[in-house]
């Protein structure tokens, strides 16, 4: 289960719709509790891409990102973008590209007036749908 608190959960949506109308990207990161990983910081990063398709994290953001993880002591948890005109599940190249099985891969669909969210654990090749309490 990732438990996400209202305030990143906002925090990625607003992302998501400032970056329209190309996809959004970003990491999260916070603790690990038996089951349950709980997101303490999300980090807004930059789709090098510019593309409403398919995203590139701006490296430099990246090592900014995980340093200030380490520092707070915490866990990188997972990644987020977004899918401005299709559902909230991982595309062919969201799963190619899935390189941790260990980590949640959180999409927001724009394609409706209310955002959706969901988190994906992603192995083998198979997604499936991970519990997300905001």
């Amino acid at each position: 289960m990732l438990i996400l608190p209202k305030e990143h959960f906002d925090l990625m949506i607003a992302h998501a719709v400032q970056g329209l109308p190309n996809e959004a990207c970003g990491l999260f990161a916070g603790e690990t509790v038996g089951n349950e990983k709980t997101v303490k910081a999300v980090y807004c990063l930059t789709n090098t891409d510019k593309s409403a398709e398919h995203f590139s994290m701006a490296p430099e953001e990246q090592f900014k990102a995980i340093a200030d993880i380490r520092k707070k002591g915490y866990t990188l948890l997972g990644n987020f973008h977004s899918h401005p005109a299709t559902p909230a599940r991982p595309s062919e190249e969201d799963i190619r590209l899935a390189f941790d099985p260990s980590l949640s891969y959180i999409i927001i669909s724009l394609k409706d007036p209310d955002p959706a969210l969901k988190s994906f654990i992603i192995r083998n090749g198979a997604a499936s749908e991970e519990p997300v309490q905001v």
